[in-house]
């Protein structure tokens, strides 16, 4: 009977910072909704972009740009958003990230040239760079603390599923409608999602000042940084000269940021180590999956002979086994040390990569392809939920919205990074080798991130866990 009376007690004191049940759920309805909205639609908008240029009568060079500017928009901006909400309030600037990307869906259907189409994909990508990271941040006015976990792993779940569901569902609305649709399909999604913003917490706001100067450089450093490693391979000297730019901007943003209680590139927060090793375990892990996605499709058509439907389907097991591990790896990290959940989950992740690479494939290959793919899957699911939890638990509460804008830049540098990865390995060497190299590196990259994920002691974690109580 203590016992008990005793667990009441200290489950009233956790959930003291969460919203009531009917509340909660619209909360939730909102911060997953707008997180499935703009996963999707980055996912679908790619399967459409021949159609696209056929016919706005560009060319795939150009039509490529209504992704590039989608997400040099989300990286330039993901930090300073992260700042406005700390300063105006998470729930304002989070339904304005949604608003603005539904009113920038109308805009693209509406569309009838690519540079109209162009300039609304980079409003679209502001509204994201809203919704990411604060998204997160909200998640955890939301919950109870001993329920972060669970929530954290379901918007997980919903993202992959997403992402795994886009083309599928691109391909769907393609078959009966005009490329114009996968955008306008957002406005009734877009506007449901506004409706339950109204159950959203309200945290305390901060009372920093935005610099503009601050936010300048930063949306410089990270345009440059994207820009000049898409063109290192092809035009070497340019891309050189991006990359020696965006290093530039970001010494003078640092020393600008140095200073200050809340920076904009959120220094204070790196300084902790728990945090810091995260962030670095995330880089490590989003760069292996990215380098082995673009690999993977060459490797399954050229090498290996098979359809692009094919090799679609065998890529699909990835995105479900991500989703099947995100609920589970939020009940083991309630049992289990997270350092030691993480550096399970990413060494699992690396050995499926290094499976795809290694192994010798003859006749049939889909059911090993398809077993590989499946464990790399796992393996990122049971690295991502507990990693993003440590992030979020590592910073004050009044600084979640940067731990969420540090989250998400980490997992764009990453994506960055393995696509660099993968144009220096296709521009050095030939294709059979390229791909197979590439997913070695893949591997090597994910294993660095169980190895960096270790660096994060249980004695470490128990800290970060206590800390995290008080708060």
């Amino acid at each position: 009977m203590a016992r008990t009376a005793e667990t009441q007690e200290v489950n009233a004191v956790h959930d003291a910072d969460g919203l009531p049940l009917p509340r909660r759920f619209a909360a939730v309805a909102a911060i997953l909704g707008a997180g499935v909205l703009v996963v999707l639609d980055g996912a679908i908008a790619n399967i459409a972009l021949p159609g696209i240029a056929r016919q706005l009568q560009a060319t795939p060079a150009d039509a490529v740009w209504i992704i590039t500017a989608y997400q040099l928009a989300v990286v330039m901006f993901l930090l300073p958003a992260s700042a406005v909400g700390e300063r105006f309030g998470y729930r304002r600037v989070f339904a304005g990230g949604v608003a603005l990307f539904t009113a920038a869906s109308v805009l693209c259907a509406l569309a009838p040239s690519l540079p109209w189409l162009v300039a609304a994909r980079c409003l679209q990508g502001l509204g994201s760079a809203a919704v990411m990271p604060l998204g997160l941040a909200l998640l955890r006015f939301t919950y109870p603390r001993r329920l972060l976990a669970r929530s954290i792993a379901w918007n997980a779940l919903a993202v992959a599923a997403a992402s795994a569901s886009g083309p599928t569902l691109g391909a769907f609305i393609l078959s009966t409608a005009s490329w114009p649709w996968l955008f306008a399909v957002n406005l009734p999604i877009g506007l449901v999602v506004l409706a339950a913003c109204a159950g959203l917490p309200s945290p305390p706001r901060s009372v920093r000042r935005i610099d503009v100067w601050s936010i300048a450089l930063n949306a410089v450093m990270f345009a440059s940084f994207v820009l000049g490693s898409d063109r290192l391979v092809v035009h070497p000297l340019h891309g050189g000269a991006l990359l020696v730019l965006s290093a530039v901007c970001m010494i003078l943003l640092v020393r600008r940021e140095m200073p200050k209680a809340a920076p904009l590139i959120p220094l204070d927060l790196l300084r902790v180590h728990s945090f810091r090793v995260s962030v670095i375990a995330s880089v490590c892990c989003f760069t292996g999956q990215m380098a082995s996605l673009v690999a993977l499709p060459f490797y399954i058509q050229h090498e290996l002979g098979q359809s692009a439907v094919t090799a679609g389907l065998l890529m699909t097991p990835w995105p479900l086994a991500v989703m099947l591990a995100a609920p589970l790896s939020a009940r083991l990290a309630q049992r289990v040390p997270s350092a030691w959940l993480c550096a399970a989950g990413s060494a699992c992740f690396a050995s499926g990569l290094a499976l795809c690479a290694l192994w010798p494939l003859h006749g049939n290959p889909a059911l090993p392809i398809a077993v590989f793919t499946s464990l790399a899957g796992l393996g990122f699911g049971f690295f991502q939920t507990p990693n993003n939890q440590n992030m979020l638990l590592s910073a004050p509460k009044e600084r979640s919205g940067a731990a969420g804008g540090a989250q998400g830049t980490a997992r764009l540098t990453g994506l960055t990074l393995g696509s660099l990865l993968m144009s220096l390995m296709f521009g050095l060497l030939p294709s059979h080798s390229a791909v197979h190299w590439g997913l070695a590196v893949a591997a090597l990259a994910a294993l660095a991130g169980s190895v960096a994920s270790l660096l994060r002691s249980p004695a470490r974690a128990g800290v970060t866990h206590a800390r995290g109580l008080v708060r």
